[in-house]
């Protein structure tokens, strides 16, 4: 059922996690949301009657997109100075988006139909800790499958440059080259080889459509224009090289997966980032009872492992947990990580 204060302090919500990420201008923008939200628009009532629950359907993160499309789009000078966090005063902050609502109802409606799609590159840091902890357990020959990818930017890990805390992981003439803030020791510098990878999304996006791309940086918090450039080249890799992603229910693409042949010497690994929230519970139940069949039946030439960062949402963090088998079969926290990457807190 819909509850109006439920869906305002979602709002509230997502201003603390941007606070906590380093995220003013986006935390700004959500608290004046929060109070100025009304329903003399279209949008503005679908919000606020939202009847869903709004931090797991992410409401914030697909209003925010919408408004950050019309920076983008050069349509709303005013707005867009709010985003350029020259206008900080919360009463014309809060004056501006309802200005900004009534002039651009019909382009913002439309926002609201689907979960955001912010799929970030920098994430995979955050991945590739865990898989370093792997290859170490197990060896270094990895077959990698993602499930929620998205537009595919992680599917791309095996073709990125990590610096990991001093630790130095995949091609040397990448293109490009993630380097999160490494708060702690460094990961172990073992070999990691990536055979494989492929993934499945439910709703994939395809980043060599111009729209698709549009879409994609709207997303992205005007805070962060490294993200900007990053998809950049990530675009154009992809552009480059097609990513092996499909379209499919995760449950059932994991299902398929584990049940295939597996080469002797090379760990299957099932990784994810932010999406197992938007999976619901019937669909967790399933991969995690296909896990444990699939552990159960691990072996030391044929091991199976599980890297997943995923939100706390006590903290506000992100956290990278890994388990595999045989041997590993309990899941261990490895990292505190920056939803986007920026920074990584081995524990």
């Amino acid at each position: 059922m819909a509850d109006e204060q439920n869906n305002r302090g979602a709002f509230l919500i997502q201003e603390h996690f941007c606070t906590v990420m380093g995220a003013p201008i986006t935390a700004r923008i959500c608290a004046a949301l929060a109070v100025s939200l009304d329903r003399d628009t279209k949008t503005g009532a679908r919000v606020l009657d939202w009847p869903g629950e709004p931090t797991t359907d992410a409401l914030p993160l697909r209003l925010v997109g919408g408004l950050h499309a019309l920076d983008l789009a050069g349509v709303a000078p005013a707005l867009s100075r709010v985003f350029a966090g020259e206008i900080v005063d919360p009463d014309i902050v809060q004056r501006i988006l309802r200005e900004s609502f009534a002039a651009h109802d019909a382009a913002l409606y439309p926002w609201l139909d689907g979960p955001p799609q912010t799929n970030e590159a920098g994430r995979s840091a955050a991945l590739m800790t865990g898989l370093i902890e792997v290859a170490r357990r197990h060896g270094p020959k990895l077959e990698l499958l993602e499930i929620g990818s998205s537009a595919g930017l992680n599917l791309l890990i095996d073709r990125f440059r990590f610096d990991l805390g001093g630790t130095m992981v995949g091609p040397a003439d990448s293109s490009v080259t993630i380097r999160p803030e490494w708060r702690g020791a460094p990961p172990p510098q073992v070999p990691v080889e990536i055979v494989s990878v492929r993934g499945a999304e439910i709703q994939p996006v395809d980043v060599t459509d111009a729209k698709a791309a549009d879409r994609l940086r709207a997303y992205i918090w005007a805070d962060n224009p490294e993200r900007t450039k990053r998809l950049a080249h990530a675009i154009a890799m992809i552009e480059a090289r097609p990513v092996d992603m499909v379209q499919g229910d995760a449950a059932d693409w994991v299902g398929a997966r584990l049940a295939e042949p597996q080469a002797a010497g090379v760990t299957r690994v099932l990784m994810h980032s932010v999406v197992w929230q938007y999976l619901g519970a019937e669909r967790q139940s399933r991969i995690e009872a296909a896990m444990k069949a699939a552990g159960a039946a691990a072996t030391v030439e044929r091991p199976l492992a599980w890297v997943r960062m995923e939100p706390n949402r006590n903290t506000a963090q992100q956290q990278v947990w890994v388990q595999s088998w045989p041997g590993f079969e309990y899941a261990v926290q490895l990292a505190n990580v920056q939803a986007h990457g920026a920074w990584v807190e081995p524990l």
